[in-house]
């Protein structure tokens, strides 16, 4: 019997994408699964019913009760876990460290989830790597809102008026956002630099034609990420980087280690020593926030007149690119147990397993076991 692969309308306030799109829909489809969507699911992202041509429409009910494979964007409530048959899949960004409840519900259900946030960052997973998709959108567009609030040109200008100077950027973290957001600044003329405890960094944020920002620390940790600085460290990179922000136009701040809140790279007292007029937009806001002071979804301005701009859920607010990159993320990922439109879980498969949240009833994810075990 084919499965049922499915997909339901996001309810989250100011979620605009949509976990499975028309061209997912479509591939589905020729794997020899049965696809089915709330109707007006991909609505907001651009994606009418009428393109759905390889999908079913139905009601949210419907859909959760037949759901196989449900695929989603941002986790389902514990309502939608309720409605799903026991045995069905949950596959999606799942938040796992945010809401022990909902990672009960799942186990408790007996379904099977896999956070891809958890997914193991290797080269075979890339294809299939959410946050590295929904990263680059975020850095994308958090230079474009610094680019519109900065009271200065981006670019050098030559005019009758005289010669206008570029700004000066500065990106804070060299992972895929901070990359992103690095290229794009480039393309709008600023004079960037880009600062990473991570030395590896230096020459992927040169080969983007932007100056490495060295602040004399070095943080080189396992998996990509940047291990804990100690105190001596932290002491250090603060001095360093509290004297150099005085020269920049721009900060854009992309910091973030899945699962855990977000490092405080910026105090209130580096702001204070900023020029009136600099702009700072912290893509981590969301997560505890990169700077002191920094709001989610809120522009604050400082004594000195510095903006914090903190960010919500950019991804969302490019929602056709962003779907995209999502679904074909989940579709990559939902290849790997699919054959022939049934499913088979191969749990000797490193990304299978490691990625799985609950599975028969059971926590498979030790931290997120614990931290149910503590709720």
């Amino acid at each position: 019997m084919a499965t049922t692969v499915a997909a339901l309308r996001e309810t989250v306030p100011g979620e605009r994408r949509v976990a499975l799109t028309p061209e997912v829909a479509k591939k589905l489809k020729a794997r020899g699964a049965t696809v089915l969507i709330e109707q007006g699911a991909g609505g907001s992202a651009f994606f009418p019913d009428a393109g759905y041509a390889h999908a079913e429409t139905a009601s949210a009910s419907a859909v959760l009760g037949r759901a196989d494979v449900l695929l989603c964007v941002q986790p389902p409530t514990l309502e939608q876990i309720g409605q799903l048959r026991e045995g069905a899949i949950v596959i999606g960004h799942l938040q796992p460290h945010l809401a022990p409840e909902r990672s009960k519900a799942l186990r408790e259900r007996k379904l099977t989830s896999f956070a891809m946030e958890l997914l193991p960052r290797t080269t075979r997973a890339q294809a299939m790597d959410v946050l590295s998709s929904q990263a680059g959108v975020a850095g994308y567009k958090a230079v474009l809102i610094a680019a519109e609030a900065a009271p200065k040109f981006f670019p050098m200008l030559t005019t009758a008026a005289g010669t206008i100077r570029p700004s000066k950027v500065l990106i804070v973290g060299a992972g895929v956002a901070g990359l992103q957001a690095i290229a794009t600044a480039k393309r709008l003329g600023a004079q960037v630099e880009g600062f990473d405890v991570r030395p590896e960094t230096k020459e992927q944020i040169e080969s983007l034609g932007a100056k490495f920002l060295d602040l004399g620390v070095s943080a080189a940790g396992s998996g990509g990420y940047a291990r804990e600085l100690t105190a001596e460290e932290r002491e250090q990179q603060q001095r360093a980087l509290a004297e150099q922000l005085k020269g920049f136009d721009v900060v854009v701040t992309t910091a973030a280690v899945p699962g855990r809140k977000a490092p405080r790279i910026i105090s209130a007292a580096m702001v204070a020593g900023m020029r009136p007029g600099a702009v700072i937009v912290d893509i981590a806001a969301e997560t505890g926030g990169n700077v002191e002071g920094s709001e989610a979804g809120k522009t604050v301005t400082s004594a000195n007149g510095v903006s914090l701009i903190g960010t919500a859920n950019l991804p969302s607010s490019a929602p056709v690119h962003a779907s995209e990159m999502y679904a074909r993320n989940l579709y990559n990922f939902l290849e790997l147990m699919l054959a022939d439109g049934e499913l088979k879980l191969d749990w000797d498969d490193e990304l299978i397993a490691k990625t799985c949240l609950t599975h028969a009833g059971e926590i498979r994810h030790e931290p997120t076991r614990t931290l149910v075990g503590a709720a």
